[in-house]
């Protein structure tokens, strides 16, 4: 190998490493930075962990505890085995500019002391504006995807993204679904059908 070669070659491997530290200093900067955002946002919620507060401000229950078996079925999203738990929607906002500071829904969970707050979830409806994939805390929304019937209608259609901020969750924060979380003590638990997945910006 000839000594221009050589040069060559060392200064491309030295760009590689100094691009790969630049890469590692900055993905860990964005982890910190959403670690923080997500702390302030588990603040934010705390006054939610009692749930007449949350429907003081607008956020309704759907009632049902929703679970799911982990049946996969072609064209559906993949959930897997896991609650969802009882959604309380706040209406008004679904549709406005996306905030990851104000979640669209809570998520509870039915014990024999009553409803504990697991999650959120954030919703953005499918319409012609949306060009693109909606993302928060570096994390891709699922979807699109019918609405979750009975519950909410088909033609709801949707992206989300759940965050289970207050139940450690095996499959990771973001799971649409969440093993740690049952609906055992509800009053009406209901287990799903994968919901089906809808043309969109993927």
């Amino acid at each position: 190998m000839t000594r221009t070669a050589c040069l060559g070659r060392c200064g491309v491997l030295a760009l590689t490493s100094i691009a790969g530290v630049w890469l590692g200093l900055a993905t860990a900067q964005a982890e910190d930075a959403n670690k923080a955002d997500i702390e302030a946002l588990k603040k934010s919620l705390a006054k939610y962990e009692d749930y007449t507060a949350a429907v003081r401000d607008l956020y309704l229950s759907t009632v049902g505890c929703v679970f799911y078996s982990g049946e996969k079925i072609p064209g559906s999203m993949d959930y897997p085995k896991g609650a969802m738990g009882v959604h309380f929607v706040n209406v008004p906002s679904v549709g406005q500019k996306l905030d990851p500071m104000k979640p669209n829904v809570l998520i509870y969970e039915p014990t024999k002391k009553g409803l504990k707050l697991v999650g959120v979830e954030w919703l953005v409806p499918l319409t012609p504006n949306v060009k693109e994939v909606p993302t928060l805390f570096g994390q891709k929304f699922m979807g699109p995807m019918e609405g979750h019937y009975p519950l909410i209608p088909r033609e709801f259609v949707h992206y989300d993204l759940h965050a289970w901020l207050f139940r450690d969750n095996p499959n990771g924060m973001f799971s649409p679904t969440n093993p740690n979380v049952k609906c055992s003590k509800a009053e009406f638990p209901m287990l799903e059908k994968p919901t089906k997945m809808m043309p969109g910006p993927m």
